[in-house]
């Protein structure tokens, strides 16, 4: 498993995991309006200064997309996303991401914080990202609509000072 910046290539398979109905679920943005075309345009602009989107490679193949968005370097913060390819999932691949992403984020960029939203029924990414060391901040009781619905999200942050505890101190 590696991460690499994303490629044209990669467009189909992110198409793929954008409109897989258990997936869009969790997300904003309406499957409807996602084309191969707009893949490419997003992969054409996915790596800049304030946004650094990256493929996760499992053995030459485009697995997913994980990301380090917003970011803020005069607070020294990020936003983190991850999301898989349905055959990549439960095996351990987002856990692995996660690490490398989270390395990037903080030795290569040296910022102090990476947080996320997830929705709060989101059993499976809560927990990795308990497992991972995120720590919960809180939650946004019905912040978001999603379909007609409205829904809340948790909020997770990781600290510098817990980054190294956890992973460079061992």
């Amino acid at each position: 498993m590696k991460l690499r910046k994303l490629e044209e290539s990669d467009a189909k398979f992110m198409y793929e995991w954008m409109t897989e109905s258990d997936v869009n679920n969790y997300f904003r943005f309406n499957p409807k309006n996602v084309t191969i075309s707009s893949c490419k345009e997003f992969i054409v602009n996915s790596y800049t200064e304030k946004e650094q989107n990256y493929a996760i490679d499992i053995n030459g193949e485009y697995a997913g997309t994980i990301s380090l968005k917003n970011i803020n370097y005069e607070d020294m913060n990020s936003e983190y996303a991850i999301s898989l390819r349905k055959k990549f999932r439960g095996k351990g691949y987002g856990f692995l991401a996660s690490i490398e992403l989270l390395k990037i984020a903080f030795d290569e960029l040296k910022l102090n914080k990476v947080y996320l939203n997830v929705l709060s029924t989101n059993d499976v990414a809560n927990n990795m990202y308990v497992k991972i060391g995120f720590e919960y901040e809180g939650e946004l009781k019905e912040h978001i609509n999603i379909n007609g619905e409205y829904k809340s999200l948790k909020l997770y942050g990781m600290l510098r000072s817990s980054y190294e505890k956890k992973y460079k101190n061992n």
